[in-house]
């Protein structure tokens, strides 16, 4: 469900695209995490079932309670992390007005001015699927649309815009 950015937008502006990442790219993007965790998960298990062994045998009850946060933690890397980006997906959104980008994430808007975009970034995840790396003059990303549907949309939109500045020494377009 897309939210109404009309009460965002300033006099004149005209919305021009809005998307929001794919829920299944955006929830699974971490899956190689998810792999770790399950083989973390899997050696805290062991340490606890070993640990509760020694407990019989030693009668000491720190053996079993030092892997506990191993195994927590493997759960959290496992499943854990999966159920959060879940979450999180339901208030990412993202438009673009023939001003500005436009992020909203947990409630929280977020405004970035086109004339601070100086590069961009396409990586493709599946046919029409992908995610997006906006830079200005700054080596750190103005903003990442990460696991965008049709994210091509958005690149035709903001090609024409970077391109039509004239490229000084620091900033070159790039785009795939």
């Amino acid at each position: 469900m897309m939210i109404d950015f009309s009460s965002h937008l300033e006099a004149g502006e005209q919305l021009l695209w809005e998307g929001r990442p794919a829920p299944r790219c955006y929830t699974f993007s971490r899956w190689r995490h998810s792999l770790f965790g399950l083989v973390f998960l899997a050696f805290g298990l062991r340490w606890l079932y070993w640990g509760g062994e020694l407990m019989d045998r030693y009668e000491t009850l720190l053996l079993p309670l030092v892997p506990i946060p191993f195994v927590l933690l493997g759960l959290y890397l496992s499943i854990g992390q999966l159920i959060v980006a879940r979450i999180r997906w339901e208030s990412i959104h993202y438009a673009m007005t023939d001003r500005r980008l436009l992020h909203q994430e947990r409630g929280k808007l977020r405004s970035i001015e086109l004339g601070q975009v100086q590069s961009l970034r396409l990586t493709p995840l599946g046919q029409e699927l992908g995610t997006l790396c906006l830079w200005g003059r700054s080596p750190k990303p103005l903003l990442t649309c990460c696991c965008i549907e049709y994210p091509r949309q958005l690149v035709d939109l903001l090609e024409p815009i970077i391109l039509s500045r004239a490229p000084d020494e620091d900033t070159v377009p790039e785009s795939v």
